[in-house]
This record gives structure tokens, C-alpha cells and sequence, in this order.
């Protein structure tokens, strides 16, 4: 075994939902290092992007759940953000 893997940070995958994981993240971006994060974060899913990427993807729906979600549940919205409203129909003049 290889003393990195002896004596380095423990991995963990990054959870919007975790104010020390935010917390961390938000010195990262103040600082551009991970030199005072005290876990490395990888990534669960394999989709395109590095790992900044993915953890600012993951905020933003943080977010967006927290700010268009309803109180008993925050992932669900009352209506998608990408439906429009609908517009009131004129009625036809008699």
C-alpha cells in the first residue's frame, strides 16, 4: 500500500445538501486549491465534465430546488420551470 493511500484525504463524493461540502467548495473558488478541503470529492456519475463542473451543476439544482420546490417537498415544483404560463384566451365578441 502506498503511503498516499495510507495517510491521504478520505474520498467522498460531493452531496449539495452538506453545508461543509458547500462550504468547502465555496473556499475552493475564493482560494482556486483544495489545499484546505480535508476530503477529495469525486464524482458518482459519469456524465461529461470535470469535477468542478459537476459540483457546480449539482448547486444550481441544489438551488433551484430549494427556491421552486415546495415546503414538504423540495424536488417537486409546482409547475416545470420550462412550462410556460398559460395565456389567457380572448372570448369572441358577440
Amino acid at each position: 500500500m502506498s503511503r498516499l493511500q495510507l495517510y491521504g484525504r478520505p474520498f467522498v463524493v460531493f452531496d449539495a445538501a452538506n453545508k461543509d461540502h458547500r462550504r468547502w467548495f465555496a473556499e475552493f473558488n475564493a482560494h482556486l486549491s483544495w489545499k484546505d478541503c480535508p476530503v477529495r470529492f469525486v464524482l458518482m456519475d459519469r456524465e461529461h465534465g470535470d469535477l468542478v463542473t459537476q459540483i457546480q451543476r449539482s448547486l444550481i439544482q441544489y438551488y433551484v430546488d430549494r427556491e421552486f420546490g415546495t415546503e414538504t417537498n423540495p424536488r417537486v415544483r409546482d409547475r416545470s420551470v420550462n412550462q410556460k404560463a398559460k395565456k389567457p384566451v380572448d372570448k369572441p365578441i358577440e
